[in-house]
């Protein structure tokens, strides 16, 4: 009878809304364990630090970062996109650009401080104690992820958590972070993709 009264409480619309989202998480697939690709490169995003290194060049080796807009600016380089290439093809672009005025420049880019595309960084939002925005790492898993955003709120209904998977059109997954967490069931512990969106809903009772 207790319980009755309180639904009756609880107005139409929104026990609709409860029960598609309780639906919805029960009826979504596990998060597959393994999801990282060997073939993996970093792409450079906004924020990074990048070491340009010019063989024979040093006045034209700096460090430089990338700006908000995805580009850089270096000695007799001006507004390169770098955003959304690998170091390795940054230094073609660059080394193309410099051919302009050196012979057969040879160029390395090494990326020192990571923040990563916006395509590729790590989003979890919802009853996390921290949401935030994290850069991907090669074989980054949930543990690590939950780590990195101090854990579950005391509200959190971690075991209906659902991961949006970008890299596969918004495929949605189940993932158990209170096994995970709380029980140390270490089967719950899932790899992460890039691009991958972490949301922890919050438990109604």
């Amino acid at each position: 009878m207790f319980r009755t009264l309180n639904l009756m409480r609880i107005p139409g619309a929104l026990l609709i809304a409860v029960a598609l989202v309780v639906a919805g998480c029960s009826g979504l697939p596990q998060a597959p364990a393994v999801a990282s690709s060997a073939d993996y490169n970093y792409v450079i995003g906004p924020g990074d630090s990048l070491n340009i290194v010019v063989w024979r060049n040093p006045e034209l080796s700096m460090n430089v970062p990338v700006r908000p807009d995805g580009r850089i600016t270096t000695p007799l380089v001006e507004d390169l996109q770098a955003s959304g290439k690998s170091a390795k093809a940054l230094a073609r672009d660059i080394e193309k650009q410099l051919s302009n005025y050196i012979r057969d420049p040879v160029v390395t880019v090494i990326v020192t401080s990571f923040v990563g595309a916006y395509s590729e960084q790590i989003r979890v939002v919802g009853e996390a104690s921290k949401p935030q925005v994290l850069s991907y790492r090669q074989n980054m898993t949930l543990l690590d992820v939950m780590i990195a955003v101090g854990g579950l709120t005391q509200f959190a209904d971690g075991n209906n958590a659902t991961i949006l998977r970008t890299a596969e059109g918004n495929k949605q997954y189940r993932v158990r972070l209170k096994d995970l967490l709380k029980r140390g069931d270490v089967s719950a512990n899932v790899e992460v993709k890039p691009g991958d969106v972490l949301v922890i809903p919050e438990s109604w009772f």
